[in-house]
């Protein structure tokens, strides 16, 4: 049992060491990856130790167990990755369809389009005749007129042309190995209220370790965030257990 339990933490420190080392980047890549793994560990820490609670009240097989978790963390994982890549899918077609909008408006209507371009540069303070200039300057590149009314005005950066997949393995990997952790003493052990035990005490530890983390790098207070992220877990494993001991005393 110490090496399953060093290998579950082992897996969420692994994803909290990823955490830190984008904390520089939070603002371009890293905030992507950052929100891929919150989203995939969070559900995959939790639903599959869910699961298993509730199937731990009911049967004795812990193999049923093992299976069902299983099927679920690959159902989990192709569902969450898929929501993942439509995400962001969705967001490269939203900046696409922005993108001819803006280029369409360049063309039509330019002057009103080089008042809107006059009137932020009036909003940094700068002089009249400083804003003319600027206004010049920029409009002479119809590429680069559209890409700055696309930031400024629309507040839109073009998106990652990758980053539907990317979302999608990464929130999908993210749940398998969230997945897994509360699976373990399943694989070792027959008796399920003795998995169920060892899982709880695994589960939630790597849950606060997540947690912490997770708030760490999102400016919430790390104690109290973990606590949080931990307590979701033992309410969603408690609610989940008590409910498949109600219904097997029907």
């Amino acid at each position: 049992m110490t090496r399953v339990f060093y290998f579950a933490c082992q897996q969420i420190f692994i994803m909290a060491d990823t955490l830190i080392h984008h904390h520089d980047e939070l603002h371009s890549s890293g905030s992507d990856l950052l929100k891929d793994i919150v989203i995939g560990m969070s559900d995959g820490l939790t639903v599959p130790f869910a699961l298993a609670a509730g199937l731990s009240g009911a049967v004795d097989n812990t193999s049923l167990i093992v299976i069902a978790g299983l099927a679920e963390i690959a159902a989990g994982s192709i569902a969450m990755g898929l929501g993942g890549y439509l995400a962001g899918q969705t967001e490269m077609d939203h900046y696409k369809a922005e993108l001819r909008r803006e280029y369409d408006e360049v063309e039509r209507v330019p002057e009103r389009e080089k008042e809107e371009v006059r009137e932020f540069f009036e909003g940094l303070g700068l002089s009249t005749e400083v804003q003319a200039k600027a206004v010049e300057e920029l409009t002479r590149d119809k590429d680069n007129w559209v890409n700055f009314m696309m930031k400024h005005e629309l507040g839109l950066d073009k998106p990652d042309e990758k980053r539907a997949r990317k979302s999608a393995f990464n929130i999908g990997m993210s749940y398998i190995v969230g997945g897994l952790v509360p699976l373990f003493p399943y694989f070792f052990l027959s008796d399920a209220f003795q998995g169920l035990k060892i899982s709880a005490v695994i589960t939630l530890i790597c849950l606060f370790i997540f947690g912490y983390f997770k708030s760490k790098m999102t400016g919430v207070p790390a104690i109290t965030g973990a606590l949080k992220v931990m307590l979701i877990g033992a309410v969603a494993a408690a609610a989940a257990f008590s409910i498949a001991k109600m219904i097997e005393g029907i």
